[in-house]
């Protein structure tokens, strides 16, 4: 496992040249440069040098990050960002109290026996097709399957397999709470499947999608359900003529998969967002650790989807959609579901 010394050159690398100023959505709303990558790292250096401690100070401007990856996009350095605040809060974390609890509640024992038993059992779908699909259900489908329900539904009318295995979760809240060794152990297990030869490993969490391509190791195809039906050929028929708009995820790289994927839907409308891929505000302990900044920017992202007067908010990453009903707290709002789950809406799919 890494330690933080050993992005000593990367940390250096950074020139404070403020690219990450203009994408941060923290910076945007605080206009705080310790909320920004490089005022990390100027304290992270200053730790480096022994100047500094790592400090409950320090470890708040770790927490006050969304994981969104923009500034990496965006850094001429190509600064691995989120890899380096992960280690520095897991060196924080590993000898408080709430690294200990929190390295006890991820454990893969008692982290699968909490999942086990709010989990729902869907039954399998028993297609037999030509296309081999690995699915990558994530914990949130585990105890809330309702997109997990639409996905096979959609696929019964397609020529494929799908096959499911006995997957940790992806590691994302192992990552984010700095159990950074919990996290390499759950990599290590899921990538007993992910070697196997599959035409995709499909998932409808953007959050999964995103984890797993970030293992590097894999030579199948992993993408979002969506991206899957995009390249199909069979079309998704609304009698009722409808409304929708998109949230994107974070943690969705690519969302080319919407025109065509919309393309195919029969009386369906599709109406851009402001800002429409601008963060929903949840980020999983974002939230918890910055409520306030939280519930500010599901304010601003609800206000801009209300605008399109859509009569169906659609998203792929469950994490979101919690954030997206966060910005609607109180107030009538229009429909929210994971994309799949309206494709499975369809009157007829042929």
């Amino acid at each position: 496992m890494k330690k933080l010394s050993d992005f000593q050159d990367q940390i250096d690398k950074c020139s404070k040249c403020g690219k990450c100023q203009e994408v941060c959505p923290i910076y945007k709303l605080t206009g705080n440069d310790c909320a920004v990558s490089r005022g990390k790292f100027v304290m992270l250096k200053g730790v480096l040098k022994g100047d500094l401690k790592l400090s409950k100070t320090i470890n708040k401007y770790l927490d006050m990050c969304l994981k969104c990856g923009k500034c990496k996009d965006f850094c001429p350095s190509d600064i691995d960002v989120c890899e380096i605040f992960s280690t520095a809060k897991s060196e924080y974390v590993k000898d408080t109290l709430y690294g200990k609890i929190t390295r006890f509640l991820q454990s893969k024992k008692v982290f699968s026996r909490l999942i086990s038993k709010f989990s729902k059992k869907i039954v399998p779908l028993e297609n037999k097709g030509a296309t081999k699909l690995l699915y990558f259900k994530g914990c949130a489908n585990a105890i809330y399957p309702k997109s997990e329900i639409a996905m096979k539904k959609v696929l019964s009318n397609f020529d494929v397999e799908l096959v499911e295995k006995d997957f940790d979760c992806c590691g994302i809240p192992f990552l984010s709470s700095g159990n950074i060794e919990r996290y390499e152990e759950a990599k290590k297990y899921n990538m007993r499947y992910l070697k196997d030869k599959y035409d995709y490993v499909i998932t409808d969490c953007a959050s999964c999608e995103s984890v797993l391509k970030s293992y590097g190791e894999v030579e199948n195809n992993i993408a979002n359900i969506c991206h899957f039906l995009a390249i199909q050929k069979k079309k998704f028929i609304f009698r009722k003529p409808l409304k929708v708009t998109f949230h994107k995820p974070c943690h969705l790289k690519s969302d080319a998969f919407l025109k065509p994927l919309f393309e195919k839907c029969e009386n369906v409308q599709y109406i851009q967002a402001k800002n429409y891929d601008d963060c929903c505000g949840f980020s999983g302990e974002f939230s918890v650790h910055n409520p306030k900044l939280s519930f500010k920017m599901a304010q601003e992202k609800a206000k801009n989807l209300v605008d399109t007067d859509a009569d169906i908010i659609l998203t792929a990453c469950p994490a979101c959609i919690i954030g997206i009903h966060q910005g609607f707290l109180g107030k009538k709002h229009p429909k929210i579901m994971n994309i799949i789950e309206f494709l499975a809406m369809a009157d007829e799919i042929i």
